[in-house]
C-alpha cells in the first residue's frame, strides 16, 4: 500500500480530494493555500463557557502517558519540564496533563506519576508554578482550566516493569498478550475498592488545586475495559446499566465530597478487533468471535456509536460536560488512537493510510458533537495532519464538528504551536511532528520519554544514542 506524503498535498482542495477518496467529506479551511494559516483572527482564538469558568481559546493539550517520573511516584525535573511547556504552549484548556496512577500497583510502567498522599505536595507545586509560568507569559492565568487524568490501568499494569494484569473479564486473544489465561478477574469487592480509591484521589487533586479531574474510560485500560465486559457477571458486569456502573459510583462519590471540583471524561468512542503483525510486517486483525467492543459492530472492523450515544446520555444526566473523544488502544490497535507513518518498536505497519485513521475519529467526534450539542467535545487524533493542521482543525470548529482542538504528540516536538498559530506566525516546519513514533520505542525499551529526533533536549542526551542502537538492531531483525 501506497501512503499519500502530507509535504506533497500543497492546497486545501487537494487534501480534501484525499479525503473524499477515502469516503470521507473534511472541510479543509481555504482562506490561504499556504500552510498553516495564522487563528489569531479565527474561531480558534474564541473561548467557550464551561460553567462559571471561560477557557480562553480552542486549543488543548491533552494527557499523555508519562515514563519518566520518580520510581516512588514523584514529579521528576522532566515532569516538570513538560508540564510547564504545557503552560506555555498558549493552549487554555489543559486536559489532565499526565495520565497519574491513583495507585503504585496499577502503574502502566515502573517510571509513571502516581497522585497519593505523599506526591501531592509535589504535584501541587507544580501545578502553581504552572499557573504562574502561565501568568507571566500572557498576563493572566483567569482563563486557563487545568485537570489531572487519574487512571488506573488494568490489562495493561506493568508497575515493576513486568505485566501484571488486573482483568475485568476473560478474552481470548489480549489474555494472551499479557499472560493472563490463568489470572483470576478482579471480583466485585475489589472493583468497589477502585472506587473508592479514585474519590480519595479525586479529593487529593481538588486539594492540589486543580480545576477538574477526567476519569478516564479510554484506550484499553480499566474504565474502558468495564464498558466491554458484557460477558462478566456481577454488578460491573453484563448490562449497559452495570458496566457504567463504575462512572456513576465515583461521579457520585467525587461530588458528594469535593462538589467545587470539575469532572471530564477522556472516551475511547469506539474499539475494534486487536491487530498484530502480519507476514510482511503490516497489521492484520484478530477476530475473536462472540468478543463485544464499545463502540464497535460486531465484525470488529466497524465503528458502531449505539452504546457510544448512550453513554454521552449518561454523561448529560450526571451534569458532566467536558468530553475528550479518543479511540482504541495504544496496546492492540494503535493506528486506530494515533495514525503515524512509523510504528513503535512494539507494533506494526499501518494496514491502512493514517489519513484514514484521522477522518474516522473525525467523523465520530462529529457525529457525536451533533447530537449532544450542549457538551464540549475535545477531538483528538489530529497530530499526522502534520503541515495541515491548522487548515484541518480549524475548519472543524468553524463546521461546529468539534469544539476544542486536542494536541498530543505534537506538543512533545512543538509546544508553542498554539501561541504560533494564535499570533498569526504559522507553523515552523523543523518542530512538527511527523509521527516517527520515538515518544513510544523509547520508553518500551526502559528509555525516557520524549521526542529525541526533533526536540534539541533529547537529542543531545546519551539515551538518544541508546535509541539509535535498539533501532538498528530492531531493523536487522525485521529484514533478516
Amino acid at each position: 500500500m501506497k501512503l499519500k506524503k502530507i509535504p506533497a498535498i500543497k492546497t486545501a482542495h487537494q487534501l480534501q480530494e484525499v479525503f473524499s477518496g477515502f469516503g470521507y467529506n473534511i472541510p479543509v479551511a481555504s482562506q490561504s493555500d499556504e500552510i498553516a494559516p495564522g487563528a489569531k483572527e479565527t474561531c480558534l482564538g474564541e473561548s467557550i463557557q464551561w460553567g462559571s469558568r471561560t477557557i480562553g481559546n480552542r486549543y488543548s493539550i491533552l494527557p499523555m502517558e508519562g515514563w519518566d517520573a520518580e520510581i516512588d511516584g514523584q514529579p521528576s525535573e522532566l515532569v516538570a519540564r513538560r508540564w510547564l511547556n504545557f503552560a506555555g504552549s498558549g493552549a487554555k484548556l489543559l486536559w489532565g496533563c499526565e495520565a497519574s496512577a491513583i495507585d503504585h500497583a496499577c502503574r502502566a510502567n515502573p517510571r509513571q506519576l502516581v497522585l497519593n498522599n505523599d506526591t501531592v505536595d509535589n504535584i501541587s507545586s507544580l501545578y502553581k508554578e504552572m499557573r504562574a509560568a502561565h501568568r507571566q507569559k500572557f498576563g493572566t492565568d483567569e482563563d486557563l482550566v487545568v485537570g489531572l487524568q487519574l487512571t488506573h490501568s488494568g490489562r495493561w499494569s506493568r508497575p515493576t516493569g513486568v505485566i501484571e494484569p488486573q482483568m475485568v473479564y476473560r478474552h481470548p486473544e489480549l489474555d494472551l498478550r499479557v499472560n493472563g489465561t490463568d489470572r483470576h478477574l478482579m471480583s466485585d469487592d475489589q472493583i468497589d475498592a477502585v472506587v473508592a480509591r479514585f474519590i480519595e484521589r479525586a479529593e487529593l487533586a481538588a486539594q492540589a488545586g486543580f480545576d477538574f479531574v477526567d476519569v478516564k474510560h479510554c484506550h484499553g485500560y480499566f474504565s474502558h475495559e468495564l464498558l466491554s465486559g458484557v460477558s462478566r457477571e456481577g454488578r460491573y458486569g453484563g448490562s449497559f446499566e452495570n458496566r457504567t456502573r463504575f462512572l456513576r459510583d465515583v461521579v457520585h462519590g467525587i461530588k458528594t465530597r469535593c462538589p467545587d471540583l470539575g469532572i471530564g471524561v477522556r472516551l475511547s468512542a469506539y474499539d475494534l478487533a486487536p491487530f498484530k503483525p502480519g507476514p510482511k510486517g503490516t497489521g492484520e486483525p484478530v477476530i475473536v468471535e462472540g468478543s463485544y467492543r464499545f463502540g464497535g459492530d460486531d465484525t470488529g472492523l466497524e465503528v458502531d456509536l449505539t452504546e457510544t450515544v448512550k453513554f454521552l446520555g449518561l454523561l448529560e444526566q450526571l451534569d458532566i460536560r467536558l468530553v475528550c473523544i479518543t479511540a482504541g488502544s495504544p496496546y492492540y490497535n494503535p493506528h486506530i488512537q494515533r495514525p503515524a507513518r512509523y510504528p513503535p518498536s512494539d507494533g506494526y505497519q499501518p494496514p491502512e493510510d493514517p489519513l484514514v485513521g484521522v477522518a474516522r475519529m473525525i467523523k465520530a467526534t462529529a457525529e457525536l458533537k451533533a447530537q449532544f450539542p450542549n457538551l464540549i467535545f475535545v477531538g483528538s487524533g489530529y497530530t499526522y495532519l502534520q503541515e495541515w493542521f491548522a487548515h484541518v482543525t480549524q475548519g472543524l470548529v468553524e463546521n461546529q464538528m468539534v469544539d476544542s482542538v486536542g494536541i498530543g504528540r505534537m506538543v512533545l516536538s512543538y509546544p508553542d504551536l498554539p501561541v504560533d498559530l494564535l499570533s498569526g506566525r504559522g507553523m515552523v516546519r523543523k518542530k512538527i511532528c511527523r509521527t516517527f513514533s520515538d515518544c513510544t520505542t523509547a520508553p518500551r525499551k526502559g528509555l525516557i520519554s520524549g521526542c529525541y529526533p526533533l526536540d534539541p533536549f533529547y537529542k543531545d542526551k546519551s539515551e538518544a544514542d541508546e535509541l539509535k542502537a535498539i533501532k538498528e538492531v530492531l531493523a536487522e531483525d525485521q529484514s533478516g
